[in-house]
């Protein structure tokens, strides 16, 4: 959706990937095998929090799942952050010498 604004849109895919049993078709600007790994990581994910909670929905697991996931991106974005910050005064104490 570019609005209008003469950007050139991008060229998207559309794939149908199963999770957790279900099809989905999912249309994005990624390749085909990027789409496959996410939907792909979400159902690992959901399977392995079904089997530590049998009893659950699968809309209480799906919500769980986000939960999860994004618990994990947000812990992988802080210690990005962090060395990103440590790599950047290693790159500045270089510089005063």
């Amino acid at each position: 959706m570019n609005g209008g604004n003469g950007l050139k849109e991008q060229q998207k895919t559309r794939i149908t990937v199963d999770i957790y049993g279900q099809q989905y078709s999912i249309v994005g600007t990624e390749s085909s095998s990027h789409i496959r790994l996410v939907a792909s990581i979400v159902d690992d994910k959901m399977r392995e929090i079904s089997a530590k909670n049998p009893t659950l929905d699968t809309s209480k697991l799906a919500v769980l799942t986000a939960v999860n996931i994004v618990h994990e991106y947000i812990k992988l974005k802080d210690e990005y952050d962090r060395l990103l910050r440590k790599m950047n005064k290693e790159k500045d104490d270089d510089s005063d010498d």
